[in-house]
């Protein structure tokens, strides 16, 4: 089976949004309810909300092709004031989990987060998303802080920050004043 990373196209935000609702709906009712399942799929995935993140230079989109099949996401943007990359989203279709997929695209945020100078990727994850908690752990990252965000529509995130130094970072330019 063929597997390519590419970034997203404008013409694949509705195969992306449509990805994103169905692992989302399988996925976080029994973590978070429905309601509040529905109202952040409104706030993250509607296609107008993807194609603004996807036409910001500092955003990056990252998809995941199993042959013709979108099967996987990510996406991130640089932390300067944290000297990181922070990982916003990633997310595997529930048959392909357990293929490398997610590892695949771990890796690709890291190799770019190196390549753009920073030491470590961030991510959130919600406090009772345990399988996503072991495989991020799996995968080096290690709890660093717990936080509560309020996401409006009387709902919030409670998650933690987890973080994951990354290898090969190059040094950033020291700047020196004359």
């Amino acid at each position: 089976m063929t597997v390519t990373i590419a970034p997203l196209a404008a013409e694949q935000i509705g195969t992306l949004c449509a990805l994103a609702r169905e692992i989302w709906r399988q996925h976080y009712p029994a973590i978070i309810g429905t309601a509040q399942t529905e109202y952040m799929l409104a706030q993250r995935y509607d296609p107008e909300v993807v194609r603004a993140e996807l036409a910001r230079e500092d955003i990056c989109w990252d998809t995941l092709w199993e042959a013709d099949s979108m099967v996987a996401f990510a996406s991130s943007f640089p932390l300067e004031d944290r000297d990181a990359v922070k990982l916003d989203k990633l997310y595997v279709h529930p048959t392909r989990q357990r293929m490398g997929y997610g590892r695949a695209l771990l890796d690709h945020v890291c190799d770019r987060a190196a390549r753009m100078s920073h030491s470590k990727v961030l991510l959130a994850v919600n406090k009772r998303n345990v399988s996503a908690i072991a495989a991020y752990r799996k995968h080096g990252f290690e709890i660093i802080e717990a936080v509560v965000k309020d996401i409006g529509g009387g709902f919030v995130m409670d998650d933690y920050i987890m973080v994951r130094v990354v290898e090969g970072a190059k040094p950033k330019a020291q700047s020196h004043a004359s």
